[in-house]
């Protein structure tokens, strides 16, 4: 995806595709997926974020669309040009399938799992990728 055509600055690019997310997660993952750029870097260094979307609502029109409840939202944050390539090679190698793994696992977990809000994040730490779940520190 052309930085240019997602008015990211001339230093920043995304390291995956919506081509590379499909990929890891196959035909039938996409379907409950909702796939978002980001066009700034997170502050704790966050390249790929996938949140679970229980089925929240509110009697005040407030609530999370029905339409996204039971489904994974993944972000993919920017990174300088610098450290796209080696990124890249990392979330393909680690992330990934680990995301691929996660989805799966979510979109087949039992009720008890599914009423609440669950989240996996991965960032490039110097040639490998962390890991954080529900938003704790990264290991």
């Amino acid at each position: 995806m052309s930085a240019r055509n997602r008015r990211l600055p001339r230093d920043l690019s995304w390291p995956l595709s919506p081509n590379d997310i499909r990929t890891a997660l196959g035909a039938a993952g996409m379907i409950a997926v909702n796939l978002q750029f980001d066009d700034r870097p997170w502050g704790d260094g966050t390249l790929l974020h996938a949140e679970w979307i229980p089925p929240l609502s509110s009697n005040h029109g407030t609530g999370t669309d029905p339409g996204l409840w039971n489904s994974v939202r993944i972000h993919i944050a920017p990174i300088a040009d610098a450290k796209r390539g080696l990124a890249r090679l990392a979330l393909f190698r680690h992330a990934l399938p680990e995301l691929a793994a996660w989805t799966g696992s979510a979109l087949r977990a039992p009720e008890g799992w599914t009423l609440s809000r669950h989240s996996r994040s991965w960032r490039y730490e110097g040639r490998s990728i962390a890991h954080r779940d529900d938003h704790q520190p990264y290991r």
